[in-house]
């Protein structure tokens, strides 16, 4: 019979960005945690802050109940946990030292392996995050929980079996949690609203378009998101309280006009293409060209342009800053989700040679494809940048030229919708979304998937 659970968990804010993970060692019998490690570790992948989670649990339960101990190890890391149950190969050579460092670890245990979905990782989601915001100040991961007799003195090894840098015993009173589901970054305060439990299933005939395929369309129509429109110039008329008080009361909006790129020759074939760096085809430039055209009208007051790095923005945002005369920002984490081994294949491809992690990847924006990033992760860095764009150019009109799954995100974050909600928008090539943000009232979407002047 089990006798301990290990949980562990890992974030990185920015995939790479700076990363850190979390692990507890806790009773199989009554949860209770038994001990705790967390730390921060640079510059790092969300796959590999998971797999030092890992590696950290394993060791704090070794400290703890040494060799032979039995234990049911849990992440909400489906990648980690298939193959470190040999049902998935580990295609990433930089995750090879780890893992194999892992299996090492765990060969000395009796372990089970099991994915738990994010809500039910709490600990060490809490953990992971503590750990990265301690580092974006400058200072080590503190254990959050009291001893449950006197202090030790200062100095002083901790007491409860697993000692060692950033290590913590427990069997304390632990400060409150944070609510199930909390973001595994800082910013990103709002990515999971709504997310109560494990996302529904897409329904398999209602696909989606998270990436340059374009395979069906099922978005909002653009006169529902205009019934949602305030008065021009306005805050919102929905009863919403002001703001906190941090910033004076204002009706000037920070508008943001979100352009996708225009087309390439993956987007021709309706292939997956994330951080893949194909040019625009010449109808591509002509809609590029047709979109400025657009944007450089007096009535859009454009006053700034930021763009994912890749080409394909690149070159449409470009086309914009001729007629406008504007500079074109770069800013990295807009770019597209990473679609790891099936960047470049169909839908049809990946369907019959990834069925099982398709099946995944469409019921959980959570889960990433293959070496790639999820939804749910890219959410965190869009969310950032969102933040940043509203502080700095406050009160201005801003156009962001990005693609698919950023702008579905800032659109989704704007409607208060949950991660699922992906799965129900389209968007076309070089088409214009548009969000204001109010410092005194919600983000209202006014418009959507506006492609009149490609007509």
């Amino acid at each position: 019979m089990t006798s301990y659970l290990v949980e562990a968990d890992g974030g990185s804010r920015g995939n790479p960005g700076p990363a850190g993970y979390g692990a507890v060692v806790k009773d199989a019998a009554d949860g209770q945690i038994l001990a705790e490690d967390a730390a921060a570790i640079g510059t790092a992948t969300n796959n590999v802050a998971e797999y030092r989670g890992l590696i950290a649990g394993l060791r704090a339960l070794l400290d703890l109940a040494g060799d032979g101990a039995a234990a049911e190890v849990r992440m909400d890391s489906k990648l980690v946990v298939e193959q470190m149950a040999g049902r998935w190969k580990i295609k990433n050579e930089g995750l090879r030292p780890l893992a194999s460092e892992a299996a090492a670890l765990a060969r000395r245990l009796r372990v089970t392996w099991k994915w738990i979905p994010r809500e039910r990782n709490t600990d060490a989601d809490r953990l992971a995050n503590e750990a990265m915001d301690a580092a974006a100040k400058g200072l080590p991961w503190r254990s959050t929980a009291s001893a449950a007799g006197a202090a030790p003195a200062e100095g002083a090894a901790p007491t409860g079996g697993a000692v060692g840098p950033g290590r913590a015993s427990a069997g304390a009173a632990r400060v409150p949690e944070r609510p199930a589901g909390s973001p595994r970054s800082g910013p990103d305060a709002s990515a999971d609203a709504g997310r109560t439990g494990a996302p529904a299933p897409a329904a398999q005939g209602a696909l989606f378009d998270p990436t340059d395929v374009s395979e069906v369309p099922s978005g909002l129509p653009a006169k529902a998101a205009a019934a949602m429109t305030p008065a021009t110039g306005t805050a919102s008329a929905t009863g919403t309280a002001p703001g906190t008080g941090w910033r004076p009361p204002t009706t000037a909006a920070t508008t943001l006009i979100l352009l996708r790129h225009g087309e390439t020759p993956l987007s021709v074939e309706r292939r997956f293409s994330g951080l893949g760096d194909p040019e625009l085809t010449a109808n591509g430039a002509a809609q590029a060209e047709a979109a400025a055209a657009r944007l450089s009208q007096p009535s859009y007051g454009v006053q700034a342009i930021v763009s994912s790095p890749l080409k394909r923005a690149r070159a449409t945002a470009e086309a914009v800053a001729a007629r406008t005369g504007l500079e074109v920002l770069v800013e990295e984490d807009l770019r597209e989700v990473d679609f790891g081994d099936w960047e470049g294949h169909t839908f049809t491809e990946i369907q019959r040679r990834w069925p099982d992690e398709l099946k995944a990847w469409l019921s959980d924006p959570a889960v990433a494809p293959p070496g790639g990033e999820s939804f749910e992760t890219a959410a965190r860095r869009v969310e950032a940048v969102r933040d940043g764009l509203v502080e700095r150019y406050e009160g201005r009109t801003v156009l962001v030229v990005s693609h698919v799954t950023p702008i579905k995100t800032l659109l989704r974050l704007a409607l208060l919708a949950p991660p699922a909600a992906l799965y129900r928008m389209h968007l076309d090539l070089a088409c214009l979304s548009l969000v204001e943000y109010y410092a005194d009232g919600p983000a209202v979407v006014k418009s959507f998937n506006d492609t009149s002047h490609l007509r």
